[in-house]
């Protein structure tokens, strides 16, 4: 099997462009690829999802132990002829300037090897001084090749020797610049698949760039790993089925493909439905999920659409057990400005106006700990999350604190049925969530007879 990590010493060199070109060439070379994204970006693996039609999900060290990510990795790659990871930032950059959490740190726990991508515009020679800058920073630095992107395969023809020379790193091939083939991005991130013209062509055209300018036969030697870490295998209990609504369209779809897993683990069975488009919740529900997305884009849409507005609405003040993150927080706000700074009511069970605060807000890793037990969460627990939103509320809520190195705040609306809150959690990382929320579920769905 083909397994390996796209890194890069920085944001912006093109990891993204090669991961996807990669993953449609080893598609189109019948490998059947799935993918990862390090960290916790919820667009990138939707967009492998949506644009290649693979299976991606994420890999997070820092909301999940490396024992679990382990598991994780090796239960996602069955089946498979292919795994692309690809890296976040740059590949040591990890939690508070350490290497904690980073590209590399997963490339080292998951022994797999580092391809990388290097930006090759303005450069030559002095490339070779970034290899061997990122070689030797750490002992096992794991990285196995290089990918020179935005370069033309006569200058990769004349550097790859030169380089190879200087670090002793195998340059594999090229990515040449490709005008109208670019994947653009906004404030959160790369637009989604859905978003972009032409987006099969575009990933057509990087993919036979890369399978005109890569050597193959070498990389597949290279990059071929046999290695699979034995996993104990746990009990299967057996849970009663449960429906938990879960929005899932334009506004609402940052969620993790683990969270769904590790939700139906314990039982559940997930039921999309769109705020957007629906009249109202789906019917026999017992629970009831708001992820984080763009609201903030379709303020106007969500807004009128009233039935639903009821309807969740109902839900929430009956009691029906309900995770709201960071967009779906807001969704559940007294308002929500749109870009143009436009207020329109959202569902009104939480007091919070929200807006455009101008930048990142709270961005980054954090710890919550919970003082007292509620729907997710036992007192004195402490589950790592994360924070990344540009729209701000002027109601957080005091219901947990956070801890973020030295800083602490307070906020969070938590009762023993609700979790309405701007951070995201990874419940693949801590099962406890999941099994609690499905199980409150349970109470609720039996207590209503819609279980």
């Amino acid at each position: 099997m083909i397994r390996m990590l796209v890194a890069a010493p920085r944001s912006g060199s093109g990891k993204t462009t090669v991961a996807c070109a990669l993953l449609r060439a080893l598609r189109d070379r019948g490998l059947a690829p799935c993918a990862f994204k390090c960290g916790p970006d919820y667009i990138d693996p939707m967009f492998h999802r949506a644009a290649l039609g693979v299976e991606s999900r994420n890999l997070d060290l820092f909301l999940c132990g490396a024992d679990r990510l382990r598991a994780q990795f090796e239960r996602a790659c069955a089946g498979h002829g292919a795994a692309v990871i690809e890296g976040a930032m740059g590949y040591y950059d990890g939690v508070e300037l350490s290497d904690r959490a980073s590209a590399w740190w997963i490339a080292d726990t998951l022994e797999v090897p580092a391809l990388l991508v290097l930006n090759a515009r303005g450069a030559g020679l002095s490339l070779a001084a970034e290899v061997r800058g990122m070689t030797a920073f750490r002992e096992r630095s794991r990285i196995a090749g290089v990918l020179l992107n935005e370069c033309a395969p006569a200058l990769c023809r004349r550097l790859a020797p030169a380089l190879e020379r200087e670090t002793g790193v195998p340059v594999l091939g090229c990515l040449p610049r490709l005008d109208g083939a670019r994947i653009e991005s906004r404030h959160l991130g790369l637009r989604t698949a859905q978003e972009i013209e032409d987006l099969d062509e575009r990933l057509a055209r990087l993919a036979a760039a890369l399978a005109e300018n890569v050597d193959w036969e070498r990389l597949q030697r290279i990059f071929s790993c046999e290695k699979a870490f034995t996993m104990t295998e746990k009990q299967t209990l057996k849970y009663e089925n449960v429906r938990i609504g879960i929005a899932n369209d334009k506004a609402f779809c940052f969620t993790y493909f683990e969270t769904l897993e590790a939700l139906r683990d314990f039982g559940a069975e997930i039921v999309s439905f769109s705020p957007l488009e629906d009249a109202a919740l789906p019917p026999r529900i017992a629970a009831l999920y708001l992820p984080g997305g763009y609201p903030e884009l379709y303020a106007q849409e969500l807004s009128t659409n009233k039935s639903m507005v009821k309807s969740i609405k109902s839900a929430v003040l009956g009691g029906m057990p309900t995770v709201a993150e960071c967009g779906g927080f807001l969704y559940l706000g007294a308002s929500l400005c749109d870009p143009d700074g436009n207020a329109y009511p959202m569902v009104g069970v939480l007091p919070g106006r929200a807006a455009d605060a101008g930048r990142l807000v709270r961005f980054g890793y954090e710890t919550l700990r919970a003082e007292a037990d509620s729907l997710l969460f036992r007192a004195g627990e402490r589950v790592p999350a994360h924070e990344f939103h540009h729209w701000e509320s002027d109601a957080c809520g005091d219901g947990l604190c956070v801890e973020k190195g030295e800083k602490s705040w307070r906020c969070g609306f938590v009762s023993d049925t609700l979790y309405a809150a701007f951070p995201h959690l990874f419940f693949a990382g801590r099962p406890a969530l999941a099994e609690r929320f499905a199980a409150a579920a349970r109470r609720f769905g039996g207590k209503h007879g819609v279980a």
